[in-house]
């Protein structure tokens, strides 16, 4: 009975890292579409939201399933909880990545103020946070979230600084008020999705050794 729920616990699991890898590709294509104006990657990454909504849904119903048939406790416990928090979090992750692609399409034929104005950095920043906190779910390896609370400062700092810039280049001109109005949001967006891997982080942090913690 144990192995069989370790069994099935493991398969929840994948599913966790499959539906991690989704969101985090639908934010990093919604970049590229946004920095080369690709409308039809931008499309793609849309196109996802019925996948992700669905890994969600399913998820949750069979990691629910689990606890009244087999009555996990402990480690096994703070897995479940860890895995009903982070689908919510990922999901969140994927809609922003579809924001980002929406916004693209109104940009398509808009050129580009200033190389995006750091937005490609900061979503390597933030995809990097995204990546190692998945891989920390699946290995329990702390150590690749031990800096997050450094790395979301930079990623706040890099907001801001994106921010001043486009309030900077609106006032110069007043045909860049909507392109820089989207920039400010697409920052604003990758800010929250590096918010919400810090979340994940106080989440793995927890399942591995059971101790609370607070990040960012």
């Amino acid at each position: 009975m144990v192995e069989k729920f370790h069994l099935k616990l493991d398969d929840m699991k994948e599913e966790v890292l499959k539906m991690g890898f989704l969101a985090e590709e639908m934010l990093e294509k919604s970049i590229i579409a946004l920095k080369d104006r690709n409308k039809e990657l931008a499309e793609e990454v849309i196109s996802k939201k019925g996948e992700i909504a669905a890994l969600d849904f399913n998820i949750e119903k069979d990691v629910l399933h689990l606890v009244p048939l087999y009555q996990p406790m402990a480690k096994d416990m703070r897995t479940i909880a860890c895995i009903l928090k982070m689908i919510t979090y990922l999901t969140r992750i994927g809609r922003y990545g579809k924001d980002i692609a929406k916004a693209v399409l109104e940009l398509e034929q808009e050129p580009h103020i200033s190389k995006l104005v750091s937005i490609p950095y900061m979503a390597e920043m933030v995809n990097s946070m995204i990546d190692d906190v998945l891989k920390a779910f699946e290995t329990e390896d702390l150590s690749l979230i031990a800096d997050f609370d450094e790395r979301d400062d930079k990623v706040d700092a890099l907001r801001y600084s994106i921010f001043r810039e486009c309030i900077s280049y609106m006032t110069e001109n007043p045909r860049n008020i909507t392109q820089c109005a989207h920039y400010i949001m697409v920052a604003r967006y990758l800010e929250r999705c590096a918010d919400h891997a810090c979340k994940i982080a106080e989440k793995v942090h927890y399942m591995v050794n059971g101790e609370h913690i607070e990040i960012g």
